[in-house]
This record gives C-alpha cells, sequence and structure tokens, in this order.
C-alpha cells in the first residue's frame, strides 16, 4: 500500500511553523500513545531546531498502559518528558502547563537577570499530525471551544494564538503530514487508527497488519473475541479464520475479506479488544 498525503496547507503550515519559532518558549508534541514513532513527523526534529520539547502522549486511554510506561521511559532516556494525556475527559491534561514552566524557568530566569522581561506567559507551539487530537486539547486548556475540532483529519487549517489561563499561550498550527511514508508501515499504522482518511487507504490490507500484529503481542485477545482456539502462523489463514467466526462467507463458502476487514477494523477502534498499542520500544530497529 502506498498513502502520499501533503495537502497544500500542510506545506504552508511548515513555513508559518518556522517563522513563529522566534516567539516560542516551548513546544508540545502530540503523539498518538498507540503508535507514538508513526504519529510523529520526522520533519518536526528538523523544524523546532532544539526547541524545548515536551512529547504528549495522547489518546492514552486507548494505549495499553504497560506499553505506553514503556514509552515514557523510552523519551525519558532521550532527555525529552513525556506525559501520558487523554484529551477527551481532560486525563493529564492538567500536568502540562507546570511541567512546561520547569523547562523555561532557567530562560525566563536569565531574561528576568538581563531585565528583558519581569512577567509574561509561556509561548507554546503545539504540533501535531492531522487527527491526533490538538483541537480537543488546546479547548481543553483554554476552558472553552476556540480551537475547531472534529473527526476526520486536517480540520484545523490556520494558525491562532490562544490564552489558556495567566500562564500560557498556545500557537494552534494545522497538522502535518510528511511527503512520503519511506516505510509503509507507518501509513498502516496510521491508517489503523483513523490518522489517514478511510477513502486513502485498502481496508483488508491495514486489517490484516493489524491482525498479524496482534498475532505476535495479543495472542489472547484474538483467541478471546473471534473464539479461535489456536491461531494460524499464515496471516491470511488466520484473517480467514476470523472472517468465518463472524459469518462473512459468500455464495461457494469464500470468505468476504472487504466484510471481515469492516468488522474487525470496527472493532479495533470501538476496543472490543482491549487498549492496543501497536508499537514497542524494544522493537525499535
Amino acid at each position: 500500500m502506498t498513502i502520499q498525503w501533503f495537502p497544500g496547507h500542510m506545506a504552508k503550515a511548515r513555513r508559518e511553523i518556522t517563522e513563529k519559532l522566534k516567539m516560542i518558549d516551548v513546544v508540545f508534541e502530540l503523539v498518538d500513545a498507540r503508535i507514538p514513532l508513526a504519529s510523529r513527523n520526522p520533519m518536526i526534529d528538523e523544524i523546532l531546531l532544539g526547541k524545548p520539547r515536551i512529547v504528549l502522549l495522547n489518546k492514552a486511554d486507548l494505549a495499553d498502559p504497560k506499553v505506553t510506561s514503556l514509552w515514557q521511559s523510552y523519551f525519558s532516556e532521550k532527555g525529552i518528558p513525556s506525559l501520558a494525556i487523554n484529551s477527551q475527559d481532560g486525563k493529564g491534561i492538567k500536568n502540562i502547563e507546570p511541567l512546561a514552566h520547569e523547562l523555561v524557568k532557567e530562560k525566563f530566569d536569565k531574561m528576568r537577570a538581563k531585565g528583558i522581561v519581569k512577567t509574561r506567559a509561556v509561548r507554546a507551539l503545539i504540533v501535531g499530525i492531522p487527527n491526533v487530537g490538538k483541537s480537543t486539547i488546546i479547548n481543553r486548556m483554554a476552558g472553552k471551544n476556540i480551537a475547531v475540532t472534529g473527526d476526520k483529519p486536517g480540520v484545523t487549517k490556520r494558525q491562532q494564538w490562544i490564552k489558556a489561563g495567566q500562564t500560557l499561550e498556545l500557537l494552534d498550527t494545522p497538522g502535518i503530514l510528511w511527503p512520503k511514508f519511506e516505510d509503509q508501515a507507518i501509513g498502516l499504522k496510521l491508517a489503523v487508527t483513523g490518522a489517514i482518511k478511510e477513502t486513502l487507504f485498502d481496508f483488508t490490507e491495514v486489517v490484516l497488519f493489524a491482525v498479524k500484529y496482534l498475532s505476535e503481542h495479543y495472542q489472547d485477545r484474538l483467541k478471546e473475541r473471534y473464539k479461535l482456539t489456536t491461531l494460524p502462523e499464515d496471516n491470511m489463514k488466520l484473517f480467514e479464520e476470523i472472517g468465518k467466526k463472524r459469518g462473512c462467507i459468500m455464495s461457494g463458502g469464500e470468505i468476504d475479506l472487504e466484510k471481515t476487514a469492516e468488522i474487525v477494523l470496527r472493532d479495533l477502534r470501538s476496543e472490543k479488544l482491549g487498549r492496543l498499542s501497536y508499537e514497542q520500544p524494544e522493537l525499535i530497529k
């Protein structure tokens, strides 16, 4: 599968972010806790030029908590603080502002010592790929619906400064996807978690990827959900077994792969197989 998506407004967003950086104190990099690396834009490291950063592992309520803890250790080892949050119910959001102040304390102390500034709000840039929850988090932090939200990728189209209390100002930006996925597994992970529009990918290929991953890391959940006593080693045979169990059989006894894929994808996204993570630090090559 080849998924390429780099709308014009995203290229513009990259330029605008670069222009705004001189006004930024700290960056909030929002990622999907289920796929922390696949949902990080590799261009961000180039764009941010060493600015202090907090990785916000959003949708942590959907991810495997044990794996999320491993990811926090992973980022910590790289010198990047992280927080597991849930933009929908606000869990963990209150910890963002204090951590931001902690990261900019040295900078502000130097500014005050030089008489450059007495007191001003911390200016934070919030970045992330489409549909990772930026607007929802901004609205939570601001205490009102300022940023436009939606369940489709690419809702935010322009930049805006937003006050989040008296001590924090946020700069929202459109989500930025990179022009080409060098590793097609990235596209598959983004597709299974909903970061890419469903019109851009093949359901069957995406779900085959997910089923293979689950057969390697969440065998018991697959068996329980689809009433399987054993898991065939062949990925397609496993997929077909799931189709049989779900009654996705066409005339002649052939399995309806497309219907099976739709059912499994719906199960994955509605947590019928529990909280899942599709990446683990130990698997990084």
